[in-house]
């Protein structure tokens, strides 16, 4: 049995918009790079990381903003729709403050607390004030957005997304230059986030005509019981930060901006290739949501194989073109000099498709408001990750820093995170294998095949054209062997029905 109908159209929209946000990110990182400089570029890395832990003060109530909403919307009961969005949005208006403010106590001191090698203070504490004032707007305005994804509308909220992306190619390309850069850089982010949220304004008020955000309908019992939600959301926050943020800011403050810059690459890559993945477990959230409500048990499980046998396929696939042609992929997007970057990049991807595999279940328990004790290993992940990292980085550098991300995913996702949600979910390790997993190698073998003929036959591939036409072969290859397999499923051949 495929998909619904409404969680195709979300992924599609999701996945249509990270299609263009990787068309933009794969034109832009390399201008951006050789505009600014190894060092400018390292310190807005550096500088985005840091204001990255901001994402904290979201406190959980993103995910909360998308769950209850869900849950409510499903009954059509507006009265508890607005209290739970207008709640949220008076913490976010608090929180919004305390952005400009912590931001205006670090421009302040920013010249003390870093060496920011060339860069201008004054510029980086005008950066910084900037970031400031985009973290309040976005916190603000998120509750839209949040409104959008717990209706199911994920091609409207991804649709704005996708739009503001554009803008921002065209305006980066337009503005920047080297001289005060970053600052340009913040600014652009500062004008795209406020015309996002107005947009995602209009779009809440238009699909749900009875919304009503303001202060008056926030009600304070409401936010107490989305608190308990909402806490382990957060914890789950912070274990992500650190996975994903932390690294950046670790070789930063060890090894100086500059260094920042290969590993950043590689991460860069990972970040494209996991994003419509990470969509898979983001819009089984609602969907979960629903069906855990309406206790259909069948096709909670089928979400599950379907979300995760899909996340696994995905990441595997692109695990194996990496591992071919990833090389050739760095020094053609951002030119020589950046060889160590493959290495770190076969690294961290191979963490991510057990990450990306398991996340799913991840967020089907979120879901389901199995949430405590998933959101308790995770940030024993983050805490192990920041621990290997800070260790590692002595020996091997930003190599160290790469092992130290993945070993704990291995050891804690794999070993115990991935059990425990099996068991909470009600599917034994058998089933999760079987109808999960096991539909999904005959297609990654498939695709392995396909790089070592590719390699046989051209194996100096280099070059944009090369490598599109590496990728159309493979995406055709891909989908061929998922078609054969759909025929042979409904014949009752060789692969059950829960494949992809």
């Amino acid at each position: 049995m495929s998909l619904t109908r409404s969680l195709r159209l979300n992924l599609f929209s999701s996945w249509l918009n990270h299609a263009v946000g990787l068309a933009i990110g794969v034109v832009l990182m390399p201008y951006v790079l050789h505009t600014l400089g190894n060092e400018q570029y390292g310190t807005w890395i550096f500088i985005s990381s840091v204001a990255g832990y901001s994402g904290l003060m979201y406190l959980g109530f993103g995910e909360t903003i998308s769950r209850f909403v869900a849950t409510s919307y499903a009954v059509r009961d507006w009265g508890r729709v607005n209290q739970v969005v207008s709640a949220i949005w008076v913490i976010y208006l608090l929180m919004g403050a305390v952005a400009i403010g912590v931001s205006a106590i670090l421009a302040w001191f920013a010249p003390q607390l870093y060496d920011w090698g060339t860069v201008p203070p004054l510029e980086i504490q005008a950066v910084i004030l900037v970031l400031g004032l985009n973290v309040a707007f976005a916190l603000v305005g998120s509750v839209y957005g949040g409104v959008l994804m717990g209706i199911q509308r994920f091609d409207v909220e991804r649709s704005i997304v996708m739009i503001a992306g554009i803008i921002r190619l065209i305006a980066t390309y337009a503005l920047l230059q080297s001289s005060w850069g970053l600052l340009t850089m913040a600014l652009i982010h500062l004008g795209i986030t406020f015309c996002e949220n107005v947009a995602s304004y209009f779009a809440a008020y238009k699909l749900v005509p009875t919304l009503r955000v303001r202060l008056s309908v926030a009600r304070w019992h409401i936010l107490k019981e989305c608190s308990s939600f909402s806490l382990y959301a957060f914890i789950d926050s912070i274990s992500a930060q650190v996975i994903d943020a932390t690294d950046s800011v670790v070789i930063g403050l060890f090894l100086g901006a500059e260094a920042i810059v290969p590993y950043y690459i590689a991460l860069r890559i990972c970040h494209f290739i996991s994003r419509p993945i990470q969509y898979i477990g983001l819009v089984s959230i609602p969907r979960a949501g629903e069906l855990h409500v309406g206790s259909e048990a069948r096709h909670l499980h089928r979400l599950v194989f379907k979300g995760a046998g899909l996340a696994f396929l995905l990441t595997s696939s692109c695990l194996l073109g990496s591992a071919y042609f990833g090389s050739a992929l760095i020094s053609t997007w951002v030119g020589s000099g950046y060889e160590q970057s493959y290495l770190i990049l076969m690294i961290l991807l191979s963490s991510r498709v057990i990450a990306l595999t398991v996340g799913v279940l991840r967020s089907v328990l979120f879901g389901i408001g199995q949430m405590k004790v998933a959101s308790l290993i995770y940030l024993a992940e983050g805490v192990a990750n920041i621990t290997c990292s800070l260790i590692l980085i002595q020996f091997w550098g930003i190599l160290g820093v790469a092992i130290g991300t993945a070993v704990p995913v291995l050891v804690i996702e794999l070993g115990i995170l991935l059990p425990f949600a099996l068991k909470k979910i009600g599917i034994s390790r058998g089933q999760f294998l079987t109808e999960g997993l096991a539909p999904q190698l005959i297609p990654v073998l498939v695709l392995w095949a396909y790089c070592i003929a590719f390699t046989s036959f051209f194996p100096f591939a280099q070059g944009w054209f090369a490598l599109v036409v590496v990728a159309l072969g493979a995406g055709l290859t891909l989908a061929g062997t998922l078609f054969g397999r759909h025929v042979l499923s409904r014949r009752n051949l060789t692969y059950s029905p829960t494949g992809t």
